[in-house]
């Protein structure tokens, strides 16, 4: 692969960054109450107020990841949009929880910050973190990072011991499960809170991260042929629908949330996992070969997904493919890993970037046309565009950094 094709590739990806970063500065931000709305249309109309506390904590996660760590993003109105961002969250977004002296998280709130919906997951209070975390490293605020760490211990406390502070009732017919995405989110806040921060929280965190990778790994089923979402407990195959599922995307970012891992502690095995059943395997089954792009859902044994949206492709699996491919190709240097990604690339950037108004298209038809031309909702934010042009170009960065090794 030439040099000269992968500093085009970064140039495409720093110019898109900006432009993506641009669009939300304009028109996300809520001047009156705070917070940031993300329902916006094609061309940047607000057409819904109501605000998703993950969406607002990813949010604040993304402006401070980019003002701490690049230098054409350390601008002050970036840093007062987060600040402004995770005030909002600290006053209207923890509401009290069903067991005494627990909080949750809404998952939805009204404009002003009244608590709309309330989850029984773990995933608003996981976003709630990002944001702490990471905006008390560009604050120094100290109480900000321990109110992280203690939200921490209480999804801890949910996930390994007792989950009736979620709320959610347990009813004789409901099938204990292992999802994919709860040790996911987990080990992605364990390299969060653990970033930088010295060995004594390395060792607070390194039994958690541990579990966290082996209860990924139990979703490898069939022989190693195929990744479930979802598994018992005990990592053995659920019957129906739900134990057939598969997600291409979050296969492909479980694969490279495992690659950090296994760089972090020098774990070969653990790359090669990785690399051969979370980043190359959901690819061969996940890729639609008639008409390209990733499906969002599929059923193992080829049955039609009961998700009416299984067959769309959505933005995000591919950003999470970018990432994972090019982290993959900058571990190993294996050509057909680059291959790959600039196979995704390709269809990427010619069907979700929005040229005339910015921003991404989230939602394309099986044919790859526009279905929903809305820029976001209630799960599209600035998020999954965004991190993903920033890990790419930052790992071109470091390729294009040593030029006389075998790019």
């Amino acid at each position: 692969m030439s040099v000269v094709k992968l500093e085009e590739c970064r140039e495409r990806l720093r110019t898109e960054l900006d432009n993506v970063v641009d669009f939300w500065l304009r028109y996300s931000h809520d001047n009156v109450h705070g917070g940031f709305f993300t329902c916006i249309g094609k061309d940047g109309k607000v057409y819904d107020e109501l605000k998703y506390v993950w969406l607002q904590g990813r949010q604040v996660w993304m402006y401070c990841r980019l003002y701490r760590t690049m230098d054409r993003f350390h601008k002050p109105e970036i840093l007062e949009a987060a600040k402004a961002g995770g005030a909002f969250l600290r006053k209207f977004a923890r509401v009290p929880g069903t067991s005494s002296g627990q909080w949750k998280c809404a998952f939805c709130l009204t404009r002003d910050g009244k608590a709309v919906k309330i989850q029984r997951t773990i995933f608003s209070e996981c976003f709630y973190i990002l944001a702490m975390d990471e905006l008390s490293r560009v604050t120094g605020d100290e109480d900000m990072q321990l109110e992280a760490e203690n939200m921490m211990k209480q999804l801890i406390y949910w996930v390994q011991k007792d989950s009736s502070g979620l709320g959610r009732p347990q009813l004789p017919g409901d099938i204990p499960t292992n999802s994919m995405a709860v040790p996911m989110m987990l080990l992605c806040l364990v390299q969060q809170l653990v970033e930088g921060r010295g060995q004594e929280v390395v060792q607070k965190y390194r039994e958690l991260g541990n579990w966290c990778v082996q209860q990924i790994l139990q979703h490898i089923q069939r022989n190693g042929t195929a990744v479930l979402e979802n598994v018992s407990p005990e990592g053995s195959e659920l019957p129906g629908c739900l134990g057939r599922l598969q997600n291409p995307g979050h296969a492909l970012e479980a694969g490279w949330f495992l690659l950090q891992f296994s760089a972090e502690w020098g774990d070969e095995e653990l790359q090669r996992t990785a690399i051969d059943k979370f980043v190359e395997l959901p690819y061969q089954y996940g890729w639609d070969k008639e008409h390209g792009g990733l499906f969002y859902f599929l059923d193992v044994d080829g049955h039609c997904p009961t998700q009416l949206e299984w067959s769309m492709k959505l933005w995000w699996p591919h950003c999470e493919a970018l990432i994972a491919f090019l982290m993959a190709y900058s571990q190993t240097k294996r050509p057909e890993l680059l291959e790959r990604f600039f196979q995704v690339y390709e269809y990427t950037f010619s069907h979700f970037p929005d040229a005339k108004s910015g921003e991404w298209f989230g939602y394309l038809t099986q044919e790859g046309r526009v279905a929903l031309d809305l820029k976001g909702g209630p799960f599209k934010g600035f998020f999954h565009v965004p991190r993903c042009l920033y890990m790419c170009e930052r790992i071109l960065d470091d390729l294009l950094a040593t030029k006389d090794s075998a790019i």
